[in-house]
């Protein structure tokens, strides 16, 4: 991502934080996980239109005299080796009261499904949008959306139902029932409001597709975030199996193969832990120990970014890493650290243990607290994922990435002052066409 853009991404977040009162902090701070909600609502196939994530927060915090259009060109491109290729964009219409948005298969009409008397309706309208033979583009036009994602599916179209609510169940990773599971898909996450449009990609759950982020701004500069080559996910299914070689544990259970048995998709290893709670059950527990004990003689320094400014913890007597009015951590299990928000990690009323949350969270998952005293700010990329006990699912898809970028957990978007983002994400106050690509054919850095 262009040093620019991270720039005014950084003082984006932190003027958003700095204005907000204690009691909006919980709000503002950088990070929150929408995607661990999902999996047990998915897992449930009673999936309910999610809160908003962090790049809503984001552009919803951000001010700006500014005012973007009520519709935008979003540009849907087959980049891969299929003429079976649906693209999908889905969320709440701001203008339309937040109402459940699908847009039908014309790619212009807007859809707002009704309130329906029971659960896994089916919906009345084709909202699957062909996009016909490699290297087709087909122009879509969208109102502004909160909580929005475009999706793609290879090979077959996606089935999506509606429970009362009115609310959309999504395809599920988790459920084996799901009508979905054994279909080729993705999605990247967005907001279109007012103030701007923000997305991302998202691998928080799992590795699908290639996708392909490029935003132009109506002055003609051009943001692109590259995603995954056409063997990106095959390179990181390689990556996982041979970590698990070298380590012994359940990086390569992570790969998920269809009934043929083609590569179909990889979970997180929070969505591996939620299918499975015993992998993974001890992976942490000595890098733990030893983090625990360096800030028994040490303080630890995590600047919130926000109004609270730095603050300082250590570990006291009953084990806890204790940062006064900042709460307590006690020590985190391998699945708080995979999931960023149980235990130690869960959110709650004390605005300034929530700004804390991201940054422990996320410097867990990178490995870097033996490293520095100084969170996020003391370590940067080149010094993520060093430690032989990390995050290596990240760590692996970030590699596999072109340009190296993408959100693979759910804090991923912590980014020390001034330093480079790492969730792959464009945005702009005054964007002209957005376009996405599936497949990583011609992907480009």
């Amino acid at each position: 991502m262009a040093p620019f853009l991270s720039r005014i991404k950084s003082l984006f977040r932190k003027q958003a934080n700095r204005k907000q009162s204690t009691a909006q902090a919980t709000q503002s701070q950088n990070g929150a996980p929408k995607q661990q909600q999902q999996p047990h609502q998915a897992a449930q196939n009673n999936a309910q239109q999610q809160p908003l994530q962090t790049q809503e927060r984001v552009a919803n915090a951000t001010t700006s005299s500014a005012s973007t259009s009520n519709t935008l060109t979003v540009q849907l491109q087959n980049q891969t080796s299929s003429s079976t290729v649906y693209a999908y964009i889905t969320g709440l219409a701001i203008n339309n009261n937040n109402a459940l948005f699908l847009l039908q298969a014309d790619a212009r009409t807007p859809y707002y499904p009704p309130n329906p008397s029971s659960t896994g309706t089916k919906l009345a309208q084709n909202v699957s949008i062909p996009l016909g033979a490699p290297g087709n583009t087909v122009n879509a036009t969208i109102p502004r959306i909160a909580g929005g994602r475009i999706w793609f599916s290879i090979g077959a179209p996606l089935v999506f139902a509606v429970n009362p609510g009115p609310g959309l169940v999504e395809p599920s990773v988790f459920n084996q029932s799901d009508p979905n599971i054994n279909t080729n898909f993705g999605f990247a996450e967005f907001t279109f409001n007012s103030a701007q449009l923000f997305a991302n990609i998202s691998y928080v759950d799992f590795v699908g597709p290639p996708i392909s982020l490029t935003l132009t701004d109506t002055s003609g500069g051009v943001q692109h975030i590259a995603g995954l080559p056409a063997n990106g996910m095959q390179t990181i299914a390689n990556g996982l199996t041979a970590q698990t070689a070298k380590d012994t544990r359940r990086w390569s259970s992570l790969i998920v193969n269809n009934s043929s048995g083609q590569l179909l998709r990889i979970l997180s290893p929070n969505s591996g832990i939620l299918l499975n709670p015993t992998w993974f059950q001890t992976y942490w527990t000595d890098y733990v120990n030893q983090v625990y004990s360096q800030y028994a003689s040490q303080p630890l320094t995590v600047d919130t970014q926000a109004s609270f400014g730095n603050v300082t913890g250590q570990v006291g007597s009953k084990g806890n890493l204790n940062f006064g009015n900042g709460g307590l951590f006690a020590k985190p299990t391998s699945a708080d650290i995979f999931s960023c928000s149980t235990g130690p990690f869960a959110t709650g009323s004390n605005a300034e243990t929530n700004t804390i949350i991201p940054r422990l969270a996320a410097a867990f998952n990178r490995s870097t607290l033996l490293l520095t005293n100084n969170v996020p700010d003391g370590a940067g990329p080149a010094q993520y994922y060093t430690n032989a006990t990390t995050n290596h699912y990240s760590r692996i898809v970030h590699a596999a990435n072109l340009d190296g970028v993408g959100y693979a957990f759910p804090y991923d978007d912590v980014t020390p002052d001034n330093g480079v983002p790492q969730e792959g994400a464009v945005f702009s106050s005054s964007p002209a066409v957005f376009t996405l690509a599936v497949g990583g054919n011609n992907a480009y850095a």
